[in-house]
């Protein structure tokens, strides 16, 4: 069950504000699951597709991330399929970047490459 979208507005430089969402677990999860299988996705389309989708400028990166790791532990969702294995934020996911090259492996490209969202 999604939870109703908290968007909050935020200061964007000196005079400028912006609406950002801040999103679900449940939000994040069901994005990765429209992920294609077996290649890694990129995280800012989803998260310009997120803000899109329920009217916000943008969407919080911090708690974006804070919901991978948190997936990582509880393996609720395929969030293998937006982190870079060669990227810094890999060695936070539980199993790090092994872990990550493994499940995108055991879906289907071996090559771990990158895939258009």
């Amino acid at each position: 069950m999604n939870k109703l979208p908290v968007i909050q507005m935020r200061r964007k430089g000196k005079t400028q504000t912006q609406r950002m969402l801040i999103p679900s677990e449940t939000m994040i999860a069901d994005e990765l699951w429209a992920a294609p299988p077996g290649c890694i996705s990129d995280l800012a389309a989803i998260r310009r597709v997120l803000a899109a989708k329920y009217g916000a400028d943008a969407c919080c990166p911090v708690t974006v991330r804070r919901h991978l790791v948190q997936m990582s532990r509880s393996d609720t969702a395929p969030f293998w399929r937006v982190i870079d294995p060669d990227r810094p934020f890999a060695r936070r996911v539980v199993g790090g970047p092994e872990r990550i090259r493994k499940k995108l492996t055991d879906e289907g490209d071996a090559t771990g490459g990158r895939c258009a969202l």
